[in-house]
């Protein structure tokens, strides 16, 4: 069995090389004759602004960030943001606490710590900046209700 088993691999490697080898012609990109612009001194780097609150376009859209977060770490097991929004440290830190939300699960069962679906804060949540628009927006916010 193990002789078939190397003959196979034998013959998958060698299937891999062949097509590997049909492909020696030109390569294309998807950009044609257009050069990479060099955006090494770009002039509009985003400023950001530290503090205030930024006013919300929608109900529901998630506060922006009113600070720097390139250091922080968030992964699967630390997320530095909850070192001041944790509702145990929010107070004391003069930091907004991290919604109700943020502590229901999936199924709609409360927990104490923070939901597994809302751990990774910036996938929802960014810094507030001066950016200019990548692309043209005609997004208008919705009416207060009243």
């Amino acid at each position: 069995m193990t002789k078939r088993l190397k003959i196979a691999a034998a013959a998958a490697l060698l299937a891999l090389f062949a097509a590997g080898s049909a492909l020696t012609g030109e390569i294309k990109t998807l950009r044609g004759d257009q050069p990479v612009q060099d955006n090494s001194e770009a002039s509009d780097v985003p400023v950001y602004r530290e503090g205030g609150v930024h006013e919300r376009n929608y109900r529901q859209q998630p506060p922006l960030i009113p600070h720097r977060i390139e250091k922080y770490e968030v992964d699967l097991k630390v997320n530095q943001c909850l070192r001041c929004h944790d509702w145990s440290n929010a107070k004391k830190m003069g930091a907004p606490q991290v919604s109700e939300t943020h502590f229901i699960d999936r199924s709609g069962k409360r927990l104490d710590q923070v939901a597994g679906t809302r751990w990774f804060c910036t996938q929802c949540h960014v810094p507030q900046t001066d950016a200019k628009p990548l692309v043209d927006n005609l997004f208008t916010p919705a009416t207060q209700a009243r």
